[in-house]
C-alpha cells in the first residue's frame, strides 16, 4: 500500500513553500492587489481562479528568480468552505517538497492532499513516481485522524485493484488478519464442513471454486464486550463468473471487484477502531468465488439457510444475496445494536444512481437520515432507495419460502435489499448499502479504479453515535 504516513506534518515553522488561496469571487480583487509582474505572469499561465487551476509565483514579485524562491497560487470553489478535494489536483501537480496555506488551515482538504498520492503499483514495479508533497498545519490534532482516512481509502483500493488471482478468499482472509494483528482483535474462521453446516447458502455459494479458493465465513471481534454491539458485514466474492447463469464477457470484465464490499467493511473496521470508538465491533465477511464446475448450485436449486428458509435459486448470479443472508443471520444472533452492510450487489443500482452514489437502503428512517447527512458533511454522498413492501411479490416462490431473484427485472436493487431484509433480525436497526466500489473516470485525489464510497460517510456517522460516549 502506498505509504501516506508522513505527508500531513505539524506546522513548526519549518522552511515550506507558500500556497495561496483564491476563488472566482475574490480573484479580481487579489489581482488587482498583485505588482504588475505577478499580474503579467498570472496572464501568461492563463490562471483565472478557478477551482483546480494553479500558478506559480517568486515571492518577490519577480525581482528574484532563484529556484527556491516560488510560492504557488491555487483556484478552489470557496476559500472560505475547503472540501476535500478542492486541493487534490495541486497535490497532485507540485513537484517533491513542503507547503503550506499561506493563510488559514487545510482542514477537510487535507483528506484529498493526501489520497492524492495513491498508487496502485503493485504490478508496475519499475513505474516511476514523483517524491512526497508534504504538507504542514497548525491542526495537529486532525493530523492522524486525517491519515487514517487515508490509510483506510487505500486500502480499499488496493483491495477492489487487486485481480482475483492473488485476492481470493484466502486472501481476504489474510487481509483480515492483517487488520486485527494491527488492533488487537481476534479472528474467526469458519470453513469445510462445518461452513456446510452452519452456513449453507454460502457454502453453496463458493463450493465450484478450486480447493485453494474453498469458501469460508471470515469473523472479526474487537472492543469491550460491555459496549454497544455493531456488525459490519461486507460481500466478499472475489470473482463473480455469473456461475451457471454465466455473464457475457463484457460483464464479467470488472468482476474482480466483486469483493468491494468486503474492502469497505474491513476499511471501516480499521477506522473504527482506530479511533478506538466505543462500540463491540462485530465485522463479517462471507468469502467466496462464484466459479463454474460440476458441482456449482444450479437455477432451480434450493438451498437451506442458516436462519431456516429455504430459497429458490432463480438466478446463479444472484448470489452476493444468498451470502449475506447467512452472514446477516449469524450477525442478529449476537443482539447487535446496529447492522451495516456494505456489498456491490446489483447492476439496478448502478442504472438508477450511477457509480457515484451508493443506493442506500434502511428499516430505520433516523438511521438513514443520519447516514445521509453524514454523507453530505464530509462529501461522500449516498442516495436513499425505498424498501417498497408490495415488491416483495416479485420474489415469491411456488415450491420455497423465497426465490433469490425478482420476476421481471424491474426495480433490481429493491428486490434485492428486500431480500436482505428477510435475515434481519425484527427491532434491529440496519442499512444496506449497494455501492459500485469503483471510479470508472479519474477525479482528483481519486483515480480511475477501485475507490471507497460510502465509508467515511458510515464512519462519521458512527462517530457521531457513538464518540461521545
Amino acid at each position: 500500500m502506498t505509504d501516506l504516513s508522513n505527508l500531513l506534518r505539524p506546522d513548526n515553522g519549518q522552511s515550506a513553500r507558500s500556497i495561496h488561496l483564491v476563488d472566482a469571487a475574490g480573484f479580481e480583487g487579489w489581482l488587482t492587489a498583485q505588482p504588475e509582474s505577478v499580474r503579467l505572469l498570472v496572464a501568461a499561465q492563463k490562471f483565472r481562479g478557478k477551482p483546480h487551476e494553479h500558478a506559480v509565483l517568486p515571492e518577490d514579485g519577480g525581482q528574484n528568480r532563484a529556484a527556491q524562491d516560488w510560492s504557488i497560487v491555487a483556484g478552489v470553489a470557496s476559500v472560505s468552505q475547503l472540501g476535500p478535494w478542492c486541493l487534490a489536483r495541486l497535490a497532485e501537480q507540485l513537484p517533491e517538497g513542503s507547503y503550506r496555506l499561506a493563510e488559514g488551515d487545510p482542514g477537510e482538504a487535507a483528506l484529498g492532499w493526501v489520497t492524492a498520492h495513491y498508487r496502485f503499483d503493485r504490478y508496475r514495479k519499475d513505474e516511476a513516481t514523483p517524491g512526497p508533497r508534504v504538507l504542514l498545519s497548525r491542526e495537529v490534532a486532525r493530523i492522524e485522524p486525517t491519515v487514517r482516512l487515508a490509510e483506510a481509502t487505500a486500502l480499499v483500493r488496493d483491495m477492489v485493484n487487486t485481480p482475483a488471482a492473488d485476492m481470493g478468499p484466502p486472501d481476504l482472509e489474510a487481509a483480515a488478519q492483517a487488520v486485527a494483528q494491527a488492533f488487537g482483535a481476534t479472528v474467526t474462521v469458519t470453513r469445510g464442513d462445518a461452513l456446510e453446516q452452519g452456513y449453507p447458502m454460502v457454502h453453496a455459494v463458493g463450493k465450484a471454486a478450486h480447493r485453494t479458493f474453498a469458501p469460508r465465513l471470515i469473523e472479526l471481534e474487537w472492543g469491550d464486550p460491555r459496549h454497544p454491539r455493531v456488525a459490519i458485514i461486507g460481500k466478499g466474492v472475489c470473482f463473480d463468473s455469473g456461475g451457471l447463469d454465466i455473464k457475457p464477457s463484457a460483464g464479467m470484465r470488472l468482476m474482480k471487484k466483486d469483493m468491494g464490499g468486503a474492502a469497505h467493511a474491513l476499511g471501516l473496521a480499521r477506522l473504527i477502531m482506530g479511533a478506538n470508538l466505543p462500540v463491540r465491533l462485530h465485522m463479517l465477511i462471507p468469502a467466496v468465488e462464484n466459479a463454474i464446475s460440476g458441482n456449482a448450485f444450479r437455477p432451480g436449486d434450493i438451498l437451506a439457510s442458516r436462519k431456516g428458509l429455504t430459497v429458490e435459486i432463480g438466478n446463479t448470479d444472484a448470489e452476493g444475496r444468498l451470502i449475506l443472508g447467512d452472514a446477516l443471520t449469524r450477525a442478529g444472533e449476537e443482539r447487535p445494536e446496529l447492522i451495516v452492510d456494505f456489498a456491490t450487489l446489483t447492476g439496478a443500482a448502478r442504472v438508477a444512481v450511477g457509480p457515484d452514489l451508493p443506493a442506500l437502503f434502511a428499516n430505520d428512517d433516523a438511521l438513514a437520515q443520519a447516514v445521509e447527512a453524514a454523507g453530505t458533511a464530509v462529501d461522500d454522498p449516498v442516495w436513499r432507495l425505498p424498501l417498497w413492501d408490495s415488491y416483495s411479490d416479485m420474489l415469491k416462490s411456488d415450491v420455497a419460502d423465497i426465490n433469490n431473484a425478482g420476476e421481471g427485472g424491474f426495480a433490481g436493487a429493491i428486490t434485492a435489499a428486500l431480500f436482505l431484509r428477510r435475515f434481519v433480525p425484527d427491532g434491529v436497526p440496519w442499512v444496506h448499502l449497494d455501492t459500485f466500489a469503483w471510479r470508472p473516470s479519474a477525479r482528483p485525489g481519486r483515480p480511475k479504479g477501485g475507490d471507497a464510497l460510502g465509508m467515511r460517510a458510515v464512519f462519521d456517522m458512527l462517530q457521531k453515535r457513538y464518540g461521545k460516549r
